[in-house]
């Protein structure tokens, strides 16, 4: 069986546990990019059930399933599942010609899916802020003609108004920019959490977070936490976010249903009967008015 063939059973099932059979565009873009190229040279360590960072040999064949490779084993920073990737991206639905936001791009390997599914007409901005995971995914990237590399603060991205944004590390409220530069009709998809030391690899991590997804409107934003998740956190948040807030969070987090949030409120009065979470300026409510988009989605 040659990597061809290799990677499209791989996308099937990828595919398979996202319950997204039936996206054909996603399929063809996990078939097209070969993982292998954004994973290096050197030792490849992949998450089991049984252990962590387990070595394996540099043979592509091991790492076309469900699994987690390291890129910066010391800080824990990995080439992320496979499915929970398809089902968010089957999630936020990235259409030809659109434009989208990854920040947290890593090595580049899910900026390339993303490029693959806007197609030659739409455009990716890939934003990474650790400078040596920059320098791998700028040459992974390089080409790609509709995709700009940028090392820099996700935080500050995206700068323009963008019909997705992708964020690929957890964070303990949204940024200003992923918010207010979302496009009506956008969607934005990040991990929600607050962080936790003392976890099976190094930095600071999230164990809790939760997966919001928040779609803008032109009257404001819905949310939708679709389940919890494990991820890397920010190194790097601006506003830092003050550790009364990150407590209240952290609370909100263990003991309220997920079901609950149906809204952003974005520096807007808040009703606090109706807050799943309340931070200085923002919340979760379980508000469902408004929904009217008013400009072009398609």
């Amino acid at each position: 069986m040659d990597l061809a063939e290799l990677r499209r059973i791989y996308a099937r099932q990828m595919l398979a546990l996202a319950n997204a059979s039936t996206n054909v565009n996603l399929e063809d873009a996990y078939a097209a990019v070969p993982r292998q190229a954004f994973l290096g040279d050197g030792e490849w360590r992949i998450n089991t059930p049984w252990s962590s960072y387990t070595l394996i040999p540099n043979d592509p064949a091991l790492i076309y399933q469900d699994v987690v490779v390291a890129l910066d084993r010391e800080r824990g920073v990995n080439n992320g599942s496979p499915s929970l990737h398809a089902r968010w991206l089957n999630v936020v639905a990235p259409r030809r010609g659109e434009t989208v936001a990854h920040i947290g791009a890593g090595a580049g390997y899910y900026s390339a899916i993303l490029s693959e599914l806007v197609g030659s007409n739409g455009h990716v901005a890939a934003i990474e802020f650790d400078a040596a995971l920059a320098a791998r995914a700028r040459t992974n990237l390089a080409d790609r003609p509709n995709v700009e590399f940028v090392e820099g603060n996700g935080f500050d991205w995206p700068q323009a108004p963008a019909d997705v944004v992708y964020v690929n590390f957890a964070a303990s409220r949204p940024a200003t920019a992923w918010i207010e530069n979302l496009a009506i009709g956008g969607r934005l998809i990040f991990p929600l959490g607050v962080p936790r030391t003392g976890t099976y690899v190094g930095g600071y991590h999230v164990l809790n977070a939760i997966t919001l997804v928040v779609t803008r409107f032109a009257d404001g934003y819905a949310a939708e936490a679709l389940g919890r998740v494990s991820f890397v956190y920010a190194e790097n948040a601006k506003p830092a976010v003050p550790q009364e807030e990150i407590n209240v969070l952290r609370d909100c987090l263990d003991r309220k249903p997920l079901d609950e949030i149906k809204s952003l409120v974005w520096r807007k009065p808040q009703n606090p009967p109706l807050c799943w979470f309340a931070g200085a300026d923002w919340a979760l409510t379980s508000e469902t008015e408004g929904r009217q988009v008013t400009a072009s989605v398609g």
